[in-house]
């Protein structure tokens, strides 16, 4: 389940590489690092009927990806109707039109098309893959299902089901229960504090008329970021992202607002019969809008999203032996940014491991980063950048991520030299910022051995 965007959406995996799209500078063999180039040429396309892309145009191989972003996504759900948005999208390639499911899917084969419908917190999202060569017959067979998608009442009672056994088989995971009790703590009455899915009860409950709503609010024209890379010019595009999404309709709902984090640090035990328990914990992050956020990113890199150098990593992992991985990340949600990390480790040394986390949280506050750290975080940031935008459909999903984001439409070819902007003093300030560990809150779900909760 999806608890959150991170700063660059790594999305689906490549199906056609296209490499004259990157140009990525080799790192010089020299004592000074130097920003490794992730340059790729974005056009802005207008239809016209006022549908706005960002376009990666690439004619080396016939083949094209188009990413929509609408936002809202589960959030939108009406009162009583939890889990709506996110059963409405997995129906909508269940048949539309005189086409059943059975029948979409040929369609869909006979072309050669991949399509792609899923919900998260604040978007749903649709793909698609096309080759040229099929390109209008593919995307009009896309159009229907977001268009005029059937929602036939027999497809609805089966999806309906696979939705509930989801729901269920999460009932029993440790992981997911974690994530949905900080939630629960951490937002209130707000719909981050409940899962887009919805319970058994709500899902239960669902009427057609409650899919019908829920597809006229979460597919709208005039919510839509769109990212498009591959075979296609701008003229042919407009012309695209009309036929495409011109007979939607405008919103109907307002978005949320904003977010407020309630939990109150501490340590929040769910008791639960594993032998291995399931830690989450975090407090208030840093927005992508902030001055400081390119320092909290790079600290964050160095505290705990550095894989095997990470500070936690290393002293939870290597030196301690109290767990397989632990990572942090940057929860960028549209309505609060989060600052998060998770880990598992067996009932009798998770107490030590939190001992652990407690202790670099508060050094990392006190003492912020050395150069080496900084260097390497650095290095490794602007070197691995340039591998995100391999095939049409990663950058696709990355141009339309950035517009539902608000960033701007130079950023991927001026991320790296921010990165390399950040300093030693800019990360010890936003250290003593956001890294206090008497609001960090921790929500452990197992049997943990001498551990004492807050709750």
């Amino acid at each position: 389940m999806t608890f959150t965007r991170f700063v660059t959406p790594l999305l689906a995996a490549t199906l056609l590489t296209t490499p004259v799209m990157l140009h990525a500078q080799a790192q010089p063999a020299t004592e000074e690092i130097e920003p490794v180039e992730a340059i790729i040429d974005i056009q802005l396309v207008t239809s016209p009927g006022g549908i706005e892309a960002w376009l990666v145009q690439d004619n080396s191989i016939p083949f094209m990806a188009i990413e929509m972003w609408f936002d809202g996504g589960g959030s939108l759900d009406r009162p009583g109707a939890r889990g709506a948005t996110n059963l409405m999208m997995a129906l909508l390639e269940e048949g539309t039109g005189d086409l059943d499911s059975q029948e979409f899917a040929a369609a869909q084969e006979g072309l050669a098309a991949s399509f792609g419908f899923d919900t998260y917190r604040d978007e749903v999202a649709v793909s698609a893959q096309v080759l040229t060569q099929n390109r209008n017959e593919a995307l009009a067979l896309l159009r229907g299902a977001i268009v005029e998608p059937s929602f036939d009442e027999g497809a609805l009672e089966r999806v309906r089901q696979q939705v509930i056994s989801g729901i269920e088989y999460d009932l029993t995971d440790p992981d997911t229960i974690s994530g949905q009790t900080f939630n629960a703590l951490a937002y209130g009455d707000h719909p981050y504090a409940t899962s887009l899915d919805g319970t058994v009860e709500s899902v239960a409950g669902l009427t057609r008329d409650d899919i019908v709503a829920a597809h006229r609010s979460a597919l709208v024209r005039d919510r839509v970021s769109v990212g498009v890379a591959g075979d296609i010019t701008p003229e042919e595009l407009g012309v695209l992202l009309d036929d495409l999404l011109g007979d939607l309709p405008e919103s109907d709902l307002p978005l949320p607002g904003p977010a407020e984090f309630l939990a109150p640090g501490g340590i929040e035990v769910v008791d639960f019969p594993v032998p291995q328990s399931s830690v989450l914990f975090g407090n208030v992050g840093i927005t992508r809008t902030d001055d400081d956020f390119f320092p909290y990113f790079v600290m964050n890199q160095i505290l705990g999203a550095g894989g095997y150098r990470s500070r936690l990593n290393q002293e939870v992992r290597e030196e301690r032996g109290l767990t397989y991985g632990i990572s942090t990340w940057t929860g960028l949600s549209d309505y609060i940014a989060m600052h998060q990390g998770a880990f598992s480790s067996s009932n009798d040394l998770v107490a030590e491991a939190i001992d652990v986390v407690l202790a670099e949280w508060a050094d990392l506050s006190e003492n912020g980063v050395t150069a080496e750290e900084l260097e390497a975080a650095q290095r490794y940031m602007t070197g691995a950048y340039p591998l995100r935008f391999s095939g049409n459909s990663s950058i696709a999903g990355t141009l339309a991520a950035m517009q539902a984001d608000d960033m701007p439409i130079d950023y991927i070819n001026t991320r790296n030299e921010r990165v390399m902007a950040v300093t030693l003093e800019d990360i010890q300030r936003v250290a003593e910022r956001v890294i206090n560990p008497e609001t960090l809150q921790f929500v452990v779900v197992g049997r943990p051995e001498g551990l004492e909760p807050s709750n």
